[in-house]
């Protein structure tokens, strides 16, 4: 099964054309040979007009080119109409897209005002109870045309007034049915979106994009890849274009992270038409992120070299580490095997952020690169090597991108026969100038979490960031981000939107305000139910809107704790903490 063109040349994947809105009046063409369309959400309840269209002029202002809105009742759909109208009466013709859960009736209603409705199938027609059930191949038919009963009226009146759809699926929203049949698997995505698109084809119908979300950025990157994967092996007409997005990714550096390593890498491959940066910050900040890393991942893939075709070093729809033998990488470090990935500087990084390193932190070099015994390679052509245990990188200067270059070099070395281990670097040539933070961050983001994100790297070497203190965090926030190695609490915190019962952004600061120092746990801050349970299914711990002014306390998937007031929520919080024996006392700051 082939998920692009060629891992190692790209190619944009070549999808049908979704016309969503009409283009003369401002509307927008997703895929075909057109650039890929950046898009965000607002934040406010769908009730209130005022701010819905301030958000949605807000965001469009800044270069969002299709804004989502929710509409979590048949009330909220029906005030899209007052939406969209104030929006085109002060000169707005940006197409608006409905996002529904649990509510078809909230579908239809919103279908009548607005130009794209976003569905997903995880719980459009399931109500999700976690229930354990075998279905046979009768009965599972019989689920299937109760889903048709429900989804082809939507469907019917989508064609009929010229609307777009997105069928996206939710790692966290999987509907019991599917877990029961495929598991919480990337497969159980793909055919959960299948079985819809299905239906719409029944009906003649093919304005729709799918997109596979999760909070996991290499789980999204696997679902993605079988994704088109199925969809190339269905037939050519199955080219139906693909939105990608890293759901729950988080606020600040941690959020642009795990968005670059998986719309990145996605992108980098050929992949991708529509894209959504998901930050629990203000919406319009999604959007600088989108431009900066469409800007970025232009400059990150292989559009010059034509390389000759070469096995792949590992299976691109299963996450496997590449094996490689241990080895001392520097006095007291292990590197390779089972050790985790080890963080390499230059001796200029060493000599800035030295001085300031004590014993017991987290976050130090472990090697400098001038002193390692590390072969440097041209993958392009042919080498021997003679000792498994020798370290191996890319040759600087090459003309080649990192990430391309990288693949070949592990695939070469599987073809001889070789498992050495290897050094990842984020850059193999450096600009005149040097880039900004920002780009920086995303371009070794893309580069070095593509690499992990496929297995390959033992180690990791951040150059692309100027400065010394900045670029030894970066590599170990990437790390944590690949899920790679924890160094520090793991935050899975969802955007906002008009269903989150509480203020996320604040809540979210309280909740690190407290708990930052607790190295490896894992905390989930979601604003309602939709993904809620099923996306904290790898988390610690789950702080959960339930109600106005009402918080869900989870362990794992599990609610523990119910309807407890906002104003205690994070205490009762870092107690559940107690109780489960992840707590430890922070450290009083030295004087």
């Amino acid at each position: 099964m082939g998920y692009c063109h060629s891992p190692f040349f790209y190619e944009r994947r070549l999808s049908r054309e979704v016309i969503v809105g009409t283009p003369k009046q401002g509307g927008v063409v997703v895929g075909g040979d057109h650039p890929a369309v950046v898009q965000s959400m607002i934040t406010c309840d769908t009730m209130d007009t005022a701010a819905s269209v301030q958000q949605s002029l807000d965001l469009v202002a800044v270069g969002c080119q299709l804004v989502r809105i929710t509409a979590p009742t048949v009330k909220d759909a029906a005030n899209l109409k007052n939406i969209v109208a104030e929006l085109r009466a002060r000169g707005c013709l940006a197409p608006i897209v409905a996002d529904i859960h649990f509510k078809p009736e909230a579908a239809m209603e919103a279908a009548k005002w607005v130009e794209k409705v976003r569905i997903n199938p995880g719980n459009y027609a399931d109500s999700k109870k976690f229930a354990i059930k075998e279905y046979s191949d009768a009965q599972y038919a019989d689920e299937l045309r109760r889903i048709e009963e429900k989804f082809a009226p939507l469907v019917k009146l989508c064609k009929e007034l010229g609307r777009a759809m997105r069928i996206g699926t939710n790692h966290g929203s999987l509907s019991d049915r599917i877990m029961n049949r495929f598991g919480d698997t990337p497969l159980g995505m793909v055919e959960s979106a299948l079985e819809f698109a299905r239906i719409a084809r029944q009906q003649d119908f093919h304005n729709f994009v799918f997109s596979m979300k999760s909070s996991n950025p290499k789980v999204m990157i696997e679902c993605y890849r079988l994704l088109v994967s199925r969809l190339a092996e269905l037939g050519p007409d199955w080219n139906y274009p693909i939105h990608l997005g890293v759901t729950e990714a988080g606020e600040g550096e941690d959020g642009r992270i795990k968005s670059a390593i998986g719309i990145g890498s996605l992108l980098a491959d050929g992949l991708g038409d529509t894209i959504r940066v998901s930050l629990t910050e203000d919406s319009p900040n999604e959007i600088a992120v989108c431009h900066d890393l469409l800007s970025q991942v232009a400059l990150l893939a292989n559009r010059s070299i034509s390389l000759p075709d070469i096995k792949l070093s590992y299976d691109p729809f299963s996450f496997e580490r590449r094996s490689t033998p241990e080895f001392e990488l520097s006095e007291g470090t292990r590197c390779g095997g089972e050790q985790t990935i080890r963080v390499v500087v230059t001796q200029g990084t060493w000599d800035k952020v030295a001085p300031k390193i004590r014993a017991k932190d987290d976050v130090k070099p472990e090697a400098i690169y001038e002193n390692l015994n590390v072969y440097e390679i041209d993958p392009t052509t042919d080498f021997e090597i003679n000792c498994e245990t020798q370290l191996v990188t890319v040759k600087d200067g090459l003309d080649l991108p990192a990430i391309t270059a990288f693949r070949l070099l592990a695939s070469k070395l599987k073809r001889l026969g070789l498992n050495n281990p290897i050094l990842l670097k984020d850059c193999l040539k450096f600009p005149e100038t040097a880039l900004e933070p920002r780009l920086a961050l995303l371009q070794a983001s893309v580069v070095i979490g593509s690499l992990l994100a496929d297995g390959i790297g033992d180690a990791v070497l951040i150059r692309g960031e100027a400065g010394g203190g900045q670029s030894l965090r970066l590599a170990y926030n990437i790390l944590q981000a690949a899920g790679c190695r924890s160094f520090k609490t793991d935050y899975v915190a969802c955007p906002s939107c008009g269903r989150t019962l509480f203020n996320l952004q604040t809540v979210t600061a309280r909740i690190k305000a407290r708990t930052e120092h607790l190295k490896g746990v894992k905390i989930a801050i979601m604003g309602c139910i939709v993904n809620g349970p099923g996306e904290m299914a790898d988390a610690d711990f789950g702080y959960v809107g339930g109600a106005p002014g009402k918080i869900n306390l989870y362990v794992g998937k599990t609610p523990i704790k119910f309807n407890i007031p906002e104003a205690e929520a994070v205490d009762r919080l870092v107690d559940l903490v107690r109780e489960h024996g992840k707590w430890v006392e922070p450290e009083v700051p030295e004087s």
